[in-house]
This record gives C-alpha cells, structure tokens and sequence, in this order.
C-alpha cells in the first residue's frame, strides 16, 4: 500500500470517528425536551427560550422544543412546570418578578416560588427603559417634558407594562409617584403586545425591557426616554437613565432565571445546569441575546437560589410602599 493511499484511508478513518461521536451522543439522548415561556412570542422571554433551546438540541435531548403558555402575568406556564414530571426535560424561563415579587402582591398563588422549583441557572440580566408613542408629541424627548405633558393631560396619563405586579410595572408606578403624576397602568401579556398598542396610539408609553423597544426605534413612532440601570445602557447610550434625570432612587435591573420542577433528581440537575452553562457561554449565544438587549448570564443552581431570595427581600419594602395588591 502507497504512503498516499494509506494517508488517505486513515484520515478518513479519523473524520469517520469524529463525526460518529456527536451522533453517538444524540443516540443516547432523550429523545425531547421542552422549555416553558410565560409570554407572547417575539418577546425577550420568548427569544432567550428559544436561543437556549437551539443550543441544548443534542445536548440535553435530541429535540428541544419551547411552549408559550402567556397568561396571568407568567402564572399560566408556572404552574404547568409545577405540575409537570421531574424527569429533567421540562424546564421554564422566567422572570425574577413571578417567583420574587408575586408572593408580597398576591394573597395565594397557584405555587410555592420556592417548594414547588428548581433552580436551574441565571440566563440573563437588562435594564429596564420608558418609551413613549404617537399618542405624545414628537417634541416629548425627556421625563420631565413626559411630566408636563402628563400634567396638561390627565385623562391620557397612562403606560402598559407586561404584567401586573412586575418589575417593569413598579419601576414606573414609582417614577409616576415621585413625578407627582396619576400614572394608569394597562397590563398586557408580555411587552410587544403593549408596545403594539403603543404603536397604534392606543396608550401613551411602555415600561418593559430595553431590548423590547431596540427593533421599534429605527421607525421613529416609538421614543426611549430612559432606561433603569445604575449607568447608561450599553444597547441604548444615548439615552439617559431615570437617576440622571432627577429620579435617583429609580435604579433597577432584572434577570430571566431557568427553573425545573420539585425533586429534580441530581443527576438530571446537574447534567442540565451543565449543558445550560455551557450554552449561555458560546460566543454566538452571547451575540444573538445581545440583540435582544441581553446580558448573558449563566450561574450555578446555588448561586440562583441566592439571588432570588435577595431581589425577594429587596423588594417586599418596596410593594408595601407603593401598597399594590393583585388581588384588589
């Protein structure tokens, strides 16, 4: 046999066995896997879902498919967790403000934020930003001209938000109280719905997550006035935020958390949290959530576990303060 001709067999081989691995791989994977969203498709809980599961697909099971289960500010899609198998192929992204901040608004839940989940890992974290549509003056470009014109017409005072009792939702109710304003809140089933309505002039402005508005300000009907970070979003820079327009305390940012059911066993656990870490590390994954106006994030089920239950205790206080309940 020529040198060659040998060559060419054992690379051959060689690119036999390394594409034979990935396959063998997948051949020992479940064959489905399903990621819960609590909210309409397009939005930035629909899109991470969907940019984690495309990664987890012969990672975590052959198959990784996202439900959208909108409804109830997010309840609907938890409470399908909740009930769903323990077997580590069924998993959820949420925001903080379901499993947080519900329990200090909402007299009974159809779940346990803690006994009934499983923290999983930290998929991302944004900035909040306050946009405002047709049904304000194109001169309107900051909170304060917002203010005024709020002033001279009361009647239109309002925004949406994605959800009763979210963060987006206080982070304006609080910036509309330290304005001196009667700011009404519209709630909606996830951000592009509301900014939809903002679009078409039916409400006056928009709290939800800065990526939500990034598709929206090329066309000029839609106008970011500020955003809630401690500094200057990356994704929006030339728009200052609530602290830099007078509203020092209005400082807030949130994450978008992945959860399993109850009694996970550990070895499901691990193998998901693994394979989710690795995901969210990927530079293209880190890229196309950027898009969105997203700070990829993976942590630890630890280290989830702990962050949750310090944004809960920083914002009981606060709802008490602001005294809104769901149930009222």
């Amino acid at each position: 046999m020529s040198m060659q001709r040998r060559h060419f067999i054992l690379s051959a081989a060689a690119a036999a066995t390394t594409l034979a691995q990935p396959l063998a791989r997948a051949q020992g994977l479940p064959d489905r896997a399903t990621i819960l969203a609590g909210f309409a498709p397009g939005g930035t809980v629909d899109v991470t879902a969907r940019r984690v599961a495309d990664k987890l697909r012969d990672t975590l099971a052959k198959v990784v498919v996202v439900e959208n289960r909108a409804g109830a500010g997010g309840q609907i899609a938890l409470s399908a967790l909740k009930t769903a198998p323990a077997d580590g192929l069924t998993l959820l992204v949420t925001p903080m403000s379901m499993l947080g901040i519900y329990p200090h608004t909402y007299k009974k839940l159809p779940y346990d934020p803690v006994a009934d989940f499983q923290p999983v890992s930290q998929a991302v974290r944004f900035d909040f930003g306050f946009a405002v549509g047709p049904m304000v003056p194109a001169s309107v470009k900051t909170l304060a001209e917002f203010v005024a014109w709020c002033k001279a017409n009361p009647r239109d005072a309002n925004f949406g938000s994605p959800a009763a009792g979210s963060v987006p939702h206080f982070t304006a109710e609080l910036f509309g109280r330290a304005a001196g304003i009667d700011l009404k809140h519209v709630p909606y089933r996830g951000t592009q719905p509301a900014i939809t309505d903002l679009i078409g002039g039916t409400v006056a402005a928009v709290s939800g997550p800065v990526g939500e508005f990034l598709q929206h300000l090329p066309g000029g009907k839609v106008q970011l006035l500020a955003t809630s970070g401690a500094a200057r979003s990356k994704f929006a820079p030339a728009v200052p935020t609530y602290a830099e327009q007078g509203f020092k305390d209005i400082v807030f940012d949130e994450w978008f958390g992945i959860f399993m059911p109850a009694k996970v066993p550990a070895e499901a656990l691990n193998r998901a949290a693994t394979a989710i870490r690795s995901a969210l590390a990927a530079q293209d994954l880190v890229d196309a959530l950027a898009q969105m106006g997203l700070e990829a994030r993976p942590s630890t089920p630890t280290e989830l576990a702990a962050l949750l239950k310090k944004d809960s205790e920083r914002w009981a206080p606060l709802i008490k303060s602001i005294g809104f309940t769901a149930d009222s």
